[in-house]
């Protein structure tokens, strides 16, 4: 049973920064559970306002739905109701509602609703699915808006109507229009969540609009750097996000960028580089090349050389 209501979820989840652990895989391409739990326990010694399991950075796209359902259980046993834990879920409507109802019976506290697989369509019938999911289960929702899954903001309000459950909105799009007019129609009906690729490059400026949480990725391999730069963020130090960014952020944007499908293979290539492998990641997506993690490696001992210490 979940821990948290949809709402506690919601207030929760946006008092702190959020982690998206990958998921581990074994030599044999399944998935590892005990690995993957000691990291859940690891990144929970410091202070996190939520775990997502098997999100984006967790493949949730590579996973079938039995490993969906693993994955999450697996994250909520580690967690032991810290703090709440939200499943990814997504596909068409009916995979969907199969992934909110197993995350249900999980214990999970809420649903991350990615968008539908490959297909677009009107905003009706895109309302209609998250209709569907949100009345599937009594989970709190967050909607994940990118790529082919973009609400609008009149159809985000007419779903917050129906369902109270429906709780929290993340942005994966960047169109500031669109979330100024989310945020000034829903308010603080809705937690916001900040979920661009490299969510920190976009964190300071999100603030401002009323988005006071993200999705650090890099909190997988150096958890003291990204909640540093989260609490520059919340404290609105200019001067220490430019200096994140600089020498940072920048840098390892500018790595991610050279192969399509890096934002989770240079995740998996950070954790190998400070010793806390979590095995390779599924195709379609490759891992990154000797040279490239070598990169990497040098970009981690400039922000964070005691990380790199700890693997020897």
């Amino acid at each position: 049973m979940a821990g948290f209501s949809p709402k506690e979820m919601a207030h929760t989840i946006g008092t702190g920064l959020l982690s998206f652990p990958v998921t581990h895989f074994d030599a044999n391409n399944r998935f590892d559970e005990a690995p993957y739990r000691d990291h859940c326990a690891w990144m929970l010694e410091k202070p996190l306002a939520g775990l997502f399991a098997a999100g984006g950075t967790g493949e949730f796209f590579s996973l079938s739905l039995t490993e969906v359902r693993d994955v999450v259980a697996a994250a909520v046993v580690e967690t032991r109701g810290k703090v709440p834990v939200v499943a990814g879920c997504g596909y068409g409507t009916q995979i969907a509602i199969e992934l909110a109802q197993s995350a249900q019976q999980s214990g999970a506290d809420g649903i991350l609703l990615l968008p539908p697989y490959l297909i677009s369509g009107k905003q009706d019938g895109f309302e209609a699915h998250i209709d569907a999911v949100c009345k599937a289960t009594k989970l709190g929702v967050i909607v994940y808006n990118r790529d082919n899954g973009i609400i609008e903001d009149e159809s985000l309000a007419r779903l917050c109507d129906r369902n109270p459950n429906l709780v929290g909105y993340k942005d994966g799009v960047g169109d500031i229009e669109l979330m100024t007019r989310i945020f000034t129609r829903m308010g603080d009906r809705l937690t916001y969540i900040g979920g661009l690729p490299t969510a920190e490059t976009f964190a300071a400026p999100y603030l401002k609009m009323g988005v006071t949480t993200y999705s650090s990725a890099i909190f997988n391999f150096l958890p003291d750097w990204a909640l540093g730069f989260y609490n520059a963020v919340r404290a609105e130090d200019q001067q220490a996000v430019l200096t994140g960014l600089r020498d940072f952020v920048m840098p390892y944007i500018a790595l991610r960028n050279k192969g399509k499908g890096y934002a989770v293979s240079i995740v998996k290539a950070g954790m190998q580089v400070i010793g806390r492998p979590a095995g390779p990641v599924r195709t379609p997506l490759s891992d990154l090349s000797e040279a490239e993690v070598a990169e990497l490696t040098a970009l981690i001992a400039r922000v964070q050389p005691e990380a790199l210490k700890s693997a020897a």
